[in-house]
């Protein structure tokens, strides 16, 4: 007998934005009695920017910018249709990125 888990890896810059959208997805799989594993904060991503301030005079007059992207994982065993389906119809706030992984175990 084959069971079906789904991996939710969602991403923000905003992490007060991850974690009410993690804590959404963790109520709507929990009312559908889905075992539920998270979240899990995986590290956080930091880009950093330097540009200077000046385009011609001033080469060590510099600014630094960084952009941080927090993650979280979520693991979601033992799924009914009705977990997949209360899982597609979430609304989910602006600026958070989601991706969905349907593995089957054995």
């Amino acid at each position: 007998m084959s069971k079906q888990k789904i991996r939710i890896k969602i991403k923000s810059f905003d992490h007060k934005v991850i974690d009410a959208t993690a804590e959404q997805i963790i109520r709507t799989a929990e009312s559908t009695g889905a075992i539920i594993a998270g979240p899990i904060p995986l590290p956080t991503t930091i880009r950093k920017f330097t540009v200077n301030k000046s385009t011609f005079v001033h080469k060590t007059s510099r600014e630094q910018f960084e952009m941080r992207t927090h993650s979280r994982l979520i693991d979601i065993r033992e799924t009914t249709p009705k977990t997949i389906e209360a899982l597609q119809n979430l609304s989910l706030p602006a600026g958070v990125q989601i991706e969905i992984k349907m593995l089957h175990q054995v």
